[in-house]
């Protein structure tokens, strides 16, 4: 993905290197200073600048296909949010929800509109290479996105009612036909959308249109840039606006003719639970982000305790020392000081204050903004205006507000002339020099006071004074202030206020924000401030604790960014996690009574898993957090369950244990044998861990038994265990999870537990977290319950997966005809370090891990869906999506060597995934039909990827995990 923005000229150059943009991803420019282009022209100059920018090599056409590119636009004057003005708004900070997890604590708006962008760019079909959003708007949904269909301009709407479509444009569609645009209105009114309303759909513009590489040209036609030649374009663009100009063109009826537009296919693509959220103006920071604080209120997923008494009171990156009171209400606070002689009201915006001792009243509706100026030493323009301002209209005309009032009655209250104070009456606000330029300690807290609120200042002959000062005084139009801002002054100054607020959130946890942001990047931003020491440890006693596992793991990587000893903090947070899971199994201690015939054999056999969606999701901390999505089925290898364990009783006082693929053999006679189980790769590490969890050990044995051999004389002898696992070791089936619970099951049926299957892969997940290997429940769950489901959990310690089982018949007919190939590469990797990499992540809360994982678990819910409507096509493109997220998480999964491999038999896939979270040794194919089967068989069969290699035969297990005696 290539990122384009548009932002306000001064801040092209200072922006990317403050905000930490690389130069080769992302391109920013601004519009022509001299030239006002437009929304269609801008998009075009911003298109080819970055164009240009790469040295106009390769070709246009060929620079589309490298890479697609997202353009938001994000420049302009922002007169209607000056706070933001000087950066763009784009890169306005943004309150953390204190219903989300994972968080940025600098967050800006830019960082929440980019994943639900990317989401619905990365869901588009491959010919759509453009997306074009606006800066300004935040479109925000849960679910996955309905099917989007091939087009040259494909245009996200939202539901809407007409009078609040009539503010903006509306997509229209015939209800024969409503995923096609009709016709596009821009700002139509209410009346003529409910007319139109009888024969047509109708959706508001979310602002976010996606181009093929055609309507890219013509896009380049109507700013008369058209691409000449390979590697040339002409001139800058001519002004023309997206929407009325280019957008009135599209669809089958358009409003306006023109042959180029008229020809473009066209969908519109409903975000069915899509919202809407402005940020275009002073007053929508507040209500946007109190309805995104206030959207989820289900307080298992509001980490905080806390219940703000305030709830339209915003503060970030400030020090605030005054008491909130009853009448505070529509506050936004950011990158300031605001002392206790401080008295406010309500509808403020407070912006850029530095250090202060003023003592100052604010009236309500009254707004302040301070801003350094560029190489002006200390200098700071001090910006007053009014909440609902919108700095547009002549300073001669009543009906152009400042202050919240008319600019002619806001000078004369203030006893201005604005002849003398160089004001013309035809100049347009912005471009008018109202705001005094003062040097940092000249600023008078009194004339501060005369110029938000002259009715204060009581005494005439200063109020004159001040009037005098201001008229003769320094000043600068907004304009110029956006042009001369010092950004690096306004980031360093945020960054002294954040780390002081950081401090209290950390010390607060229990009613902040803390632990439930990127807790990655809250480390990165201690480590690079090696004065800011990192808050005290929690007491795990006194605290829950999942919050103490997030606080070792924050405290762990901060360490290990500033080269301390973090290993052990790193360890803490790995125990304290498989205490949890461990806790209720050790609670519910068992009693094994031998409950078979001296000549009994107890036999368990298990299918092994194959995963089609959701891996990752089942894992803990993530699923105990937000509950896991998967999709899965449970299939024998060349006509018999691999997985097989077999029990009997012995005469003497100990337990064998024989690994029958292995051809080795252990006995036990003591409970450190048992016990010296946390060895992983150990071929008797799995049942030494089951035969702990089944009562062979006092840890989880409900009666008192001082030695193994005192428990075994008690149970009637010992026994002999042998189990084989006819899987290589690394396949991605889940084999030893699945192994774990076959031993499990035999055990517990040989002793009497009454265990059902779900309870033998409950205990497995406890087994795991013995055996420090970790790992989900979907290995074990998806084996031991037979046929193909859908398995979901609530968020919660203990996880129990509810299955929803889904139709076979499709999965049983491409099996039989040979449609999906299982096929084991000789390639395996091992899943402990990878597991102990992506559970850090989750653990740090890090934003790309978890949208990565809530995305896993949407595409589960999708899938599932497929198979149940017998998308056989789209299963398919499923399955390789399941991978494109895996490798996405994990960038291992995709090794060299199975890359080769597939390039070779890509002509004949429809579909391809290495099974395993992590990338194992079997990869399933899904062949294009029987034809393409055969092929993709004779290509490996004749050419294997190593000695290793071979097709196993899968076949639907009908029966899951079976018992029986002999």
């Amino acid at each position: 993905m290539h990122y384009l923005l548009s932002l306000p000229p001064a801040a092209v150059n200072d922006v990317p290197r403050l905000e930490g943009l690389p130069s080769t991803t992302w391109h920013v420019d601004s519009d022509p200073v001299d030239q006002r282009l437009g929304s269609g022209g801008g998009s075009v100059h911003l298109l080819l600048s970055a164009w240009r920018k790469a040295g106009g090599n390769p070709a246009f056409t060929d620079w589309l296909q490298q890479s697609r590119k997202l353009m938001i636009h994000g420049g302009g004057q922002s007169r209607r949010l000056p706070a933001y003005a000087p950066a763009g708004k784009l890169f306005a900070p943004m309150p953390v929800w204190r219903w989300e997890t994972g968080q940025r604590i600098d967050q800006t708006l830019l960082d929440l509109q980019r994943p639900y962008l990317e989401r619905i760019f990365s869901n588009a079909p491959q010919a759509s290479r453009l997306m074009i959003a606006s800066g300004d708007v935040l479109v925000k949904f849960e679910d996955r996105l309905p099917p989007i269909p091939e087009a040259d301009v494909i245009c996200i709407g939202l539901w809407g009612k007409p009078e609040d479509a009539q503010h903006f444009g509306v997509f229209f569609c015939h209800r024969k036909s409503p995923d096609e645009l009709a016709f596009f209105k821009q700002k139509p009114s209410a009346t003529e959308i409910q007319q139109l309303s009888s024969d047509h759909l109708f959706l508001l513009d979310a602002g976010i249109w996606l181009l093929s590489e055609r309507a890219i040209h013509t896009l380049l036609e109507l700013g008369e840039c058209p691409i000449n030649a390979p590697g040339s374009a002409s001139g800058t663009s001519a002004p023309f606006e997206l929407y009325s100009d280019f957008g009135l063109g599209l669809g089958k009826t358009p409003m306006r003719r023109h042959s180029a537009l008229n020809a473009l296919t066209t969908a519109v693509i409903p975000i069915h639970d899509g919202e809407f959220y402005h940020f275009g103006r002073s007053s929508d920071l507040i209500h946007s982000s109190l309805q995104l604080q206030n959207l989820v209120l289900n307080q298992h997923r509001q980490r905080s305790t806390s219940v703000k008494r305030h709830p339209d009171l915003f503060v970030q990156n400030a020090r605030i020392e005054l008491p909130w009171t009853p009448e505070n209400h529509r506050i936004w606070v950011e990158n300031s000081h605001i002392g206790a002689d401080w008295r406010l009201t309500t509808d403020h915006v407070l912006t850029g204050i530095p250090p202060n001792t003023w003592a100052l009243t604010l009236p309500p509706g009254i707004c302040l903004d301070i801003v350094p100026l560029t190489g002006s030493g200390d200098k700071l323009a001090i910006r007053a205006y009014g909440m609902h301002d919108e700095f547009r209209g002549p300073v001669g005309n009543p009906a152009t507000t400042w202050l919240g009032a008319p600019i002619t009655d806001v000078l004369a209250q203030h006893g201005i002339n604005p002849a003398k104070a160089g004001l013309d009456p035809a100049t347009d606000i912005q471009q008018a020099a109202l705001f005094p330029v003062r040097s940092r300690q000249d600023i008078d807290r009194t004339f501060l006071q005369w110029l938000l609120a002259p009715t204060l200042i009581t005494e005439a002959r200063q109020a004159k004074a001040f009037a005098e000062h201001y008229e003769q005084g320094e000043r600068i139009s907004a304009q110029d202030l956006g042009n001369h801002a010092d950004l690096d002054a306004l980031y360093q100054q945020r960054r002294i206020f954040q780390t002081g607020s950081l401090d209290a959130l950390a010390r607060n946890h229990g009613k902040s924000v803390f632990y439930q942001t990127d807790l990655k990047h809250t480390a990165a931003i201690y480590a690079s401030h090696h004065d800011l020491p990192l808050p005290p440890p929690l007491d795990e006693n006194s605290t829950d604790l999942m919050t103490v596992v997030h606080d070792r793991m924050f405290r762990a990587e901060a360490l290990r960014r500033r080269g301390g000893k973090w290993q052990s903090l790193e360890q803490d947070a790995f125990a304290l996690l498989r205490r949890a899971v461990l806790e209720p199994v050790l609670a519910r201690k068992v009693i094994p009574r031998c409950n078979t015939a001296p000549d009994q054999i107890v036999w368990a056999r298990c299918p092994v898993r194959l995963d089609l969606a959701g891996g990752w999701t089942d894992t803990p901390p993530y699923c105990q957090l937000r509950g896991g999505n998967v999709v899965n089925l449970a299939v024998n290898l060349n006509g018999q369950p691999p997985l097989q364990a077999f029990i009997r009783r012995s005469a003497q006082p100990q337990i064998t244990l024989r690994s029958i693929d292995l051809g080795s053999e252990t006995r036990l006679t003591t409970y450190a044998d048992i016990a010296n189980c946390a060895i992983v790769g150990n071929e008797f590490s799995i049942a030494k861990a089951a035969l702990a969890v089944a009562g062979f050990h006092p840890d989880f044995n409900g009666n008192a038994f001082l030695t193994l051999d005192d428990q075994l004389q008690a149970f009637g002898g010992g026994l002999e265990i042998s189990f084989v696992a006819a899987v290589p070791k690394g396949s991605g089936l889940g084999t030893s999870s699945i192994l774990a619970t076959t031993i499990l099951g035999a055990i517990g049926d040989f002793c009497g537990l009454n265990w059902t299957v779900v309870d033998a892969c409950a205990r497995t997940l406890a087994l795991e977290q013995m055996l420090t290997s970790g790992g989900g429940w979907q290995d074990q769950f998806g084996a031991a319950l037979h046929g193909v489901k859908l398995l979901t959990t609530t968020p919660g310690i203990v996880q129990t997966p509810q299955g929803r089982w889904l139709p076979e018949h499709m999965l049983t007919d491409a099996f039989n005809q040979g449609l999906i190939l299982l096929y084991y590469t000789g390639i395996t990797r091992i899943a402990k370090s990878i597991l102990q990499d992506i559970v850090r992540g989750m653990f740090l809360n890090h934003k790309p891990h978890l949208a990565l994982l809530s995305e896993l678990g949407h595409h589960a819910s999708h899938t599932s869906e497929l198979i149940q409507t017998a998308d056989w096509e789209g299963l398919c493109r499923a399955i390789g999506r399941s991978w494109v997220l895996n490798q996405q998480l994990d960038s291992g999964t995709n090794p060299p060597e199975t890359q080769q491999l597939l390039r070779r038999i890509g002509d004949w896939t429809s579909g391809a995934k290495l099974l395993g979270a992590g990338g194992g040794g079997y990869l399933m194919i899904c062949a294009k039909d029987a034809t393409a089967a055969g092929a993709i068989r004779r290509e490996l069969t004749d050419h294997p990827a190593n000695p290793q290699a071979r097709f196993v035969t899968p076949e639907l297990s009908t029966t899951g995990l079976q018992i029986t005696r002999s």
